[in-house]
């Protein structure tokens, strides 16, 4: 059969299939014909000369094989062509039913059902497939003889088989496919479609073009072959020896790791003129950077073995708190009860705090077992009920994170105990995940974005091999010379094409000596023709071309880390190694080219030049250097050419080991058609269009050299080049690629660390005290983002005085004048010197601006002392920091896999942060090392959890879709449509842990209870079903269309705030939730039972609810109705709404409305929903919304002061907020690292230093106590009490929301808790209201109470219902029954006194009339829901003459017998000044017409015969408890004088004119008073005296 005929019959299975290996079209169909023609040609010779042998194959580096030597050749086929494009482990894509035999026979082959248990994302294949094709012909039958890949009469060997191609996307089998493993595997294993499928990833070969026989046949019949449909072969051990490798391989320690790199020869159709090359298999750990980080996988795999239990439990430890918090629950006692099968009933126990999980196991077993002699402890656990996790035995209980979790919201603690034995293990490592090697392979397509695109060495076989004929023909050829140098140039373009569309200045060169064709006219060509006609200047420019061709396959196997090479390389003699230190040579490479210029550049931009720049951290080492600018040229492609010299004035020895080269690509933009003015100026405007940057030390510390191809990034609008350290861009196949040459030498120029020198600092003096204040002001910056220069002058300068201060040293090191080889001794002896940081502190030192390996290390090293539970709290930010460092391999990386190793929360919550950071296209090829090596570290049973997790992940993301896309109207119906599929998940996987938390784990879903939220996003209420039938149902919020990343470092900051106020004995009762990020777009959110917005509490009184003050506290009575009750729950309000309001203001959280801020009936109250921090407020067209520092509303303090006058209680919440606020100060270095460490995570509102100025600024560090105290009170707490907006924007956000009211969202009534029917509580027979009342709270009026008498109750039922409350019955029923003919209802509006006597009686008859008609109304009216829980009796109506809500303000501390009441004072004396802070006043008397005064407060300090210490402070309107937090100073007192001196302090009312009342007055001597220490107290007030006057 000739070509031509199998390319009529393949056309569009062979070509299509060979498009999604890199090569267009067009330059396929040039190759074929030009092959087509020269197969032909072949033929006619092989004719002539007849068959060749083995003996005279003209290539000498193709041996004749020995089959003695060989295994059978069934196990051996093809043994070498099948690795995967990505250049890992060709297991990971190869055609399903197909295995690679390993490179050396070390390694481990998985058994026959392997892939079954294997994670999807491992894609490991069994050997399940037979060698004969589905023809049932021979193995030699198939055999390829043709001269694409061998010489006419070559033996028929196995290894000659075409590879298979392997697909960039797993492809699922064709239809019809007679492979019944394919069939079967895609039937009963569900595929992760958010990873793999190709609908989600739309690979550009789909399932229905793609065969894997037919792009086969395709390659053979192009080469001339006439092989039939290839069977699938079976796998065995590789033939032939194998070939050293090409790069760095370390000092073996096992057997395992001697299969880093492999190399096998594979002959190119070598021609008779007797120039040929070879395509040599190389592994992916052919990059020497990744050898190395596997050898390191490997040794530290072996330090964790799977029998070392401690490490490898293999299930989910409880976590503890820290120690600092462990006093929160001492001395505390803990009513725990205990389930287990042993025993018939629960056991009750209630333990002190610090009690031990062991000696709870004990107690609980002395009630189960008889015979305690052979009970050991240790063989039984004790698990939370309804959560997968297990408590350590040594534990206590306080120590335990879910105990003081339960503890605060007064949850009962029940426990199961159960043996270890019984217990699951499935998530632990076994002996097989031991002895499996380290490997890249694991989760190469655990990512969502495509893997990279590289030409797979069957095609670029194609396209070298097309080459040769033309190379031949144009040496052989006598005449039409010109068609001959067409097709010759033709064969370049493609194969360069395929090579990335790169033409090194070496391909140029060669062609330039051949004529000028169509398809190349420049001006470099040969200008006189006649000079080929001779052979051996044909010969010079084809041997010329051929060394240009193999160079750019060189160089493009190293840059893009394909899977083959073009000569096996063995380990070469070491180079001669010189001390980058000692190289006085200055830094110069060469900018040769920019390749792959977008067409539309050509047309938009001109003048085109480089900016390169060296950066150590981000800071510039010099200025930077400039390439002239050039227009864009065209060659074989486009491409703009500088081949220019750059130079930089800095040494060798000068560049700091971390040096990066970082260029950007500028253009002047093209003016569009206009006026010449118009020209004139958009000329100069000059863009960037791309950068790269590149460390200029290898991973080995050995200095850049050679030629090197480095993908541009696209800049991004508004931001000046965007450089950031990262690695080229090579995962967008359109990127611009740019050539640079390095100076290349005979030795490598090495960067050794050396060691700290051996220095004192010199303590000469003590320092003056104006340098003490500068370096203190300095200090107190906190961070070193804001550093002037002259700071680093004075931090370096005095650094010696700095290391009392724990977290200076990061502000320390910025200040480092450099950081080249000659000056770290000098640093590294200081990083020595310092006291060991604490590992908050060490944090500050994996910023990027601290890119020393040195330096990092020994953060890491101050990081081991975090406890596991800790760590977790900073995982996010150390994930972060991966993206800082030099090299794959690092301390960092090392200590992060060690955590996951030992513990399965941090491995869990490691590889979802990871896989998050897989779609930061810039290191997402970082990402993927490093999720790869933690999914080889964790072993099977993690993995294939993890592929669960993310397998419903994309189920929830494709329902979250469809119902956020359906009409509002339907959504409900197509949400229980698309959890059908969860059903399937669920027959499949018996259970599954969310991604939330590893603890939860779930075996189903409870389809009826999901439900949806009216927001835009329209987020899932979902419903699972948990394992443990001892716990509640789980209840999560599934978003998808929101980044909730931010939500996550919000909620992450308010946790560390709260650990803060704990660690300082300081419990704000917050409610700390969990969220996570599955990826870009989705998440899951924890939901909080019991809860409620402000939204939905505030329209229980009207759409202006939000304007009322009792809402809130009336909701609380109504959830709280005993008087313990409501007084506790008022406290947990107190407490969390202080926290509230200084954690949404220090992080400047705004968009702030009532639907987001949430109270649950305990009285905790939290916020939700972090779209906008950092003070990016939401704006409403160009007004902001949020215009008070944070929400604090009249209703809010109303709940605190009980009742709408401030009291006592408010002046607590005062102390909370500024108590907490301070504590917060004190640590605002962790903060300002934290979020500093996040600036590169990609949330649009944390991008730069501004954003971090706003916390900075938030924070205030360099303020006092006392100025922060009274900055809080008189800026914050007032102005946003007073603020008007934030009620207004409650306002019309409940309008605004009106419109999703759901028809399921029945009105209820507010006072009332919960609905009560006539089914519940038995039909009402009679209503009648007997007499009224009088009530005082929560104002003067009248309660009638009604008498309820129910069929079948003998007792009659009282209840207590005010006017209004009746009034909110009525036009409640008006909403439910706008149809229903409903009794009418008295007026509210009389003239005159409304609340008399006479009043209450005819509204008594009134309301008579109106319950009596009410009651003998339609069913559907007497009998309704809202009816029967209007008259159910409440807590109130059991006591006689109670009022209708919580009775008038309970003082926290009544103050018995102080008729004038107390002042609270704090004084301090410091450098010859006196601090008095005026902080509150409590219980002054009302003036005698019965109003409250307008107090303020003045002093004096006595003696004063001159009367010229009068201080005063502004006066309070309208209270008897007024809140101050003012300072009055005296200066100049000396500290000799302060036994002398009184205080004389006066309350006074602040009256019309001058008239002024004394309300009160005290004297405090100064003998108490300590100097530098405060003196906070409470004093006594009594009434003035005449000696009082001065």
């Amino acid at each position: 059969m000739s070509a031509a005929q199998t390319q009529k019959e393949n056309s569009e299975g062979g070509w299509g299939c060979l498009e999604s290996l890199g090569l267009s079209q067009k330059e396929l169909v040039l190759a074929e014909a030009l092959q087509m023609e020269y197969d032909a040609l072949s033929r006619l010779k092989q004719d002539k000369n007849g068959t060749g042998t083995c003996s005279k194959t003209p290539n000498p580096s193709i041996e004749c094989p020995r089959p003695t030597l060989r295994q059978p050749i069934p196990a051996t086929t093809g043994a070498s062509l099948l690795r995967g494009l990505s250049g890992s482990d060709s297991s990971l894509n190869q055609p399903e039913g197909t295995q690679s035999p390993h490179s050396i026979p070390a390694r481990v082959v998985p058994p026959h059902e392997s892939y079954i248990r294997e994670s999807l994302y491992i894609l490991d294949s069994p050997e399940v497939s037979k060698f004969r094709d589905v023809s049932g012909s021979s193995l030699g039958d198939s055999l390829v003889s043709g001269s694409g890949f061998l010489p006419k009469g070559f033996p028929s060997l196995p290894d000659d088989i075409p590879p298979a191609i392997p697909p960039r996307n797993p492809i699922a089998p064709s239809l019809g496919s007679d492979n019944t493993f394919l069939t079967t595997w895609a039937s009963t294993v569900p595929r992760d479609v958010n990873l793999f499928t190709p609908d989600v990833d739309q690979p550009k070969v789909t399932s229905g073009e793609l065969n894997y026989d037919n792009v086969n046949e395709s390659l053979a019949r192009l080469n001339g072959s006439q092989q039939g449909p290839r069977g699938r072969r079976a796998s065995g051990n590789q033939i032939g020896k194998p070939v050293p490798p090409r790069t760095y391989l370390p000092v073996p320690k096992s057997n395992k790791n001697q299969r880093r790199v492999s190399a096998d020869p594979v002959s190119l159709g070598s021609r008779m003129n007797g120039f040929g090359y070879e395509l040599f298999q190389v592994s992916e750990e052919r990059d020497e950077e990744v050898a190395g980080f596997c050898h390191m996988l490997d040794v530290l795999r072996s330090a964790y073995p799977h029998g070392d239990r401690s490490k490898n439990a293999g299930f989910v430890w409880s976590p503890s708190v820290g120690h600092e918090e462990l006093h929160q629950g001492l001395g505390v006692s803990v009513k725990v009860t205990v389930i287990s099968e042993h025993f018939r009933e629960p056991l009750t126990f209630t333990c002190d705090g610090s009690s031990t999980v062991d000696l709870l196991i004990y107690q609980t077993l002395c009630y189960a077992q008889d015979d305690l002699d052979h009970l050991d402890v240790e063989d039984y656990l004790l698990k939370v009920c309804g959560h997968d996790e297990f408590l350590n035995n040594s534990q206590t209980l306080a120590g335990l994170e879910f105990v003081q979790q339960f503890l605060k919201f007064d949850w009962d603690i029940r426990l199961f105990l159960t043996k270890r034995s019984t217990i699951s293990t499935e998530l632990a490592r076994t002996k097989e995940d031991d002895e499996t090697p380290s490997s890249m392979n694991h989760s190469i397509l655990l990512q969502e974005r495509p893997v990279k695109q590289t030409v797979t060495r069957e095609a670029l076989t194609l396209l070298l091999d097309t080459f040769h004929n033309e190379a031949e023909s144009f040496l052989l050829s006598e005449v039409e010379l010109p068609l001959h140098v067409e097709r010759l140039v033709q064969s370049v373009k493609a194969l360069c094409s395929s090579l990335a569309a790169v033409e090194t200045p070496d391909v140029t060169s060669a062609l330039s000596q051949l004529p000028a064709c169509p398809c190349r006219l420049q001006p470099k060509v040969l200008k006189d023709a006649s000079v080929l006609a001779f052979r051996e200047n044909r010969e010079k420019v084809v041997e010329k071309l051929t060394a240009a061709i193999l160079d750019l396959v060189e160089l493009y196997c190293s840059t893009f880390n394909a899977n083959f090479h073009t000569t096996p390389q063995s380990h070469c003699c070491t180079a001669p190694v010189q001390e980058a230190g000692l190289v006085t040579n200055v830094l110069s490479f060469n900018m040769y080219a920019a390749h792959r210029i977008p067409i539309t550049w050509a047309a938009s931009y001109e003048g085109f030049f480089l900016s390169c720049c060296l950066t150590h951290g981000g800071a510039e080492l010099c200025a930077p250097q400039h390439t002239s600018k050039q227009s864009v040229n065209k060659y074989l492609f486009h491409l703009v050419v500088w081949d220019q010299r750059v130079c930089f004035p800095v040494q060798i020895n000068q560049l700091p080991r971390e040096s990066q080269l970082t260029v950007i690509l500028y253009a002047s933009s093209l003016p569009p058609p206009g006026g010449a003015e118009d020209k004139g100026k958009q000329r100069r405007s000059i863009e960037p269009l791309g950068w790269v940057t590149m460390p200029l030390f290898n991973f080995r510390h050995v200095l850049t050299c050679g030629r090197k191809l480095l993908g541009l990034w696209p800049s991004t609008p508004g931001r000046s080049g965007n450089a950031r350290t990262s690695s080229p861009n090579f995962s967008q196949p359109d990127s611009v690629i740019l050539q640079v040459d390095f100076p290349t030498s005979s030795f490598e120029v090495r960067f050794s660390t050396p060691p700290p020198a051996d220095f004192c600092p010199q303590y000469d003096s003590r320092l003056d005290t104006i340098s003490q204040i500068q370096l203190q002001d300095v200090l107190h910056k906190k961070a070193f983002f804001w550093l002037t220069a002259e700071d680093k002058r004075l931090l370096w300068e005095k650094k010696a005085f700095c290391q009392a201060e724990s977290g200076a040293l990061p502000l320390v090191l910025a200040s480092a004048p450099c950081w080249e080889w000659a000056c770290l001794p000098e640093i590294y002896a200081l990083l020595k010197q310092w006291a060991c940081l604490g590992h908050l502190d060490a944090l500050g030192l994996l910023h990027a601006s601290f890119p020393d390996q040195e330096l990092r290390r020994t953060a890491v090293q101050w990081l081991e002392s975090i406890s596991d539970p800790e760590l977790l709290d900073f995982l996010p930010q150390l994930v972060q920091a991966l993206k800082y460092e030099c090299y794959l391999d690092s301390a960092l990386v090392r200590f992060l896999l060690r955590r996951a190793i030992g513990d399965i929360r941090i491995a869990h919550y490691l590889f979802w942060l990871l896989k998050d950071n897989l779609q930061d296209s810039q290191f997402s090829a970082r990402y993927q090392h490093l999720l790869a090596a933690l999914l080889c570290c964790v072993g099977r049973g993690l993995r294939d959890e993890f592929d669960r997790q993310c397998w419903l992940v994309s189920i929830l993301t494709k329902v979250a879709q469809r119902v956020r896309d359906a009409t509002p109207s339907s959504r409900q119906s197509v949400l229980r449509d698309g959890l059908d599929e969860m059903k399937q998940f669920f027959s499949v996987n018996s259970s599954c842990r969310l991604p939330l938390n590893p603890a939860l784990l779930v075996t189903g879903i409870n389809i009826q209870s999901c439900s949806f939220f009216n927001s835009n996003a329209v987020p899932l209420k979902l419903s699972f079903r948990n394992l443990d039938l001892l716990g509640d149902n789980i209840n999560v919020i599934f978003k998808s269309g929101d980044d909730l990343r931010q939500d996550m470092l919000t909620l992450q900051m308010i946790r560390i705030m709260n650990k803060i106020w704990i660690q300082e004995g300081l419990d704000m009762r917050m409610v700390i939730f969990k969220c996570f990020s599955t990826g870009r777009g989705r998440g899951m959110v924890e939901m909080i039972p019991h809860a409620d917005t402000l939204r939905k509490i505030q329209v229980e009184h009207g759409v202006t609810g939000s304007f009322k003050d009792r809402p809130l506290a009336d909701w609380l009575q109504k959830h709280n109705p005993t008087d313990e009750q409501y007084d506790k729950a008022v406290e947990n309000f107190i407490y969390s709404c202080a926290g509230c309001c200084v954690a949404t203001y220090i992080l400047g959280i705004c968009d702030r409305h009532n639907d987001n801020i949430m109270l649950k009936t305990s009285g905790h109250m939290f916020h939700i929903d972090f779209g906008k921090f950092l003070g990016h407020a939401q704006m409403f067209g160009n007004i902001k919304r949020d215009r008070a520092p944070f929400v604090f509303t009249s209703d809010m303090a109303y709940v605190i002061n009980g009742g709408d006058k401030p009291s006592s209680r408010f002046h607590d919440f005062v102390d909370l907020c500024c108590e907490a606020y301070n504590l917060i100060r004190k640590h605002t270095h962790l903060f300002l690292n934290l979020l500093g460490l996040m600036l590169s995570c990609g949330i649009p509102e944390l991008s730069d230093l501004d954003d971090l100025k706003y916390v900075y600024d938030a924070l205030r560090p360099h303020e006092s106590e006392a100025d922060a105290t009274m900055y809080f009170t008189s800026r914050l707490i007032e102005s946003s009490l007073g603020s008007v907006a934030t009620k207004l924007n409650f306002f019309i956000h409940n309008l605004a929301q009106m419109k999703f009211a759901s028809s399921e969202d029945r009105p209820t009534l507010s006072f009332a808790p919960r609905v009560h029917t006539p089914k519940s509580d038995g039909l009402i027979r009679s209503l009648y209201i007997c007499r009224h009342i009088r009530t005082t709270n929560p104002s003067k009026g009248y309660a009638f109470v009604v008498k309820v008498e129910r069929e079948g109750q003998q007792e009659v039922q009282l209840v207590q219902r005010t006017f209004e409350e009746f009034h909110e019955l009525h036009s409640k029923l008006r909403l439910i029954l706008p149809s229903s003919k409903l009794p009418s209802f008295p007026s509210r509006f009389v003239i005159g006194r409304s609340r008399g006597e006479a009043m209450a009686d005819r509204r008594k008859d009134e309301l008579n009339g109106y319950v009596w008609h009410l009651i003998h109304a339609a069913p559907e009216v007497a009998q309704c829901d809202l009816v029967y829980t209007f008259f159910h009796p409440l807590p109130r109506d059991e006591r006689p003459g109670a009022a209708t809500s919580k009775p008038a303000e309970i003082s926290w501390s009544p103050a018995s017998g102080r008729e004038l009441g107390e002042v609270k004072l704090s004084i301090s004396y410091k450098n010859d000044k006196l601090f008095i802070m005026v902080m509150h006043i409590r219980g002054l008397q009302p003036l005698q017409d019965g109003t409250d005064p307008d107090p303020y407060v003045k002093l004096y300090l006595l003696p004063d015969p001159q009367k010229t210490s009068k201080r005063k402070t502004k006066a309070a309107r309208r209270t008897c408890n007024p809140t101050y937090n003012e300072m009055l100073v005296y200066e100049r007192i000396p500290r000799g004088d302060l036994d002398q001196r009184v205080i004389h302090l006066r309350v006074l009312g602040d009256g019309a004119f001058w008239e002024n009342t004394v309300l009160g007055e005290t004297f405090i001597p100064l003998k108490r008073l300590v100097p530098g220490q405060h003196w906070v107290d409470w004093h006594q007030l009594g009434p003035p005296s005449s000696e009082s006057a001065h």
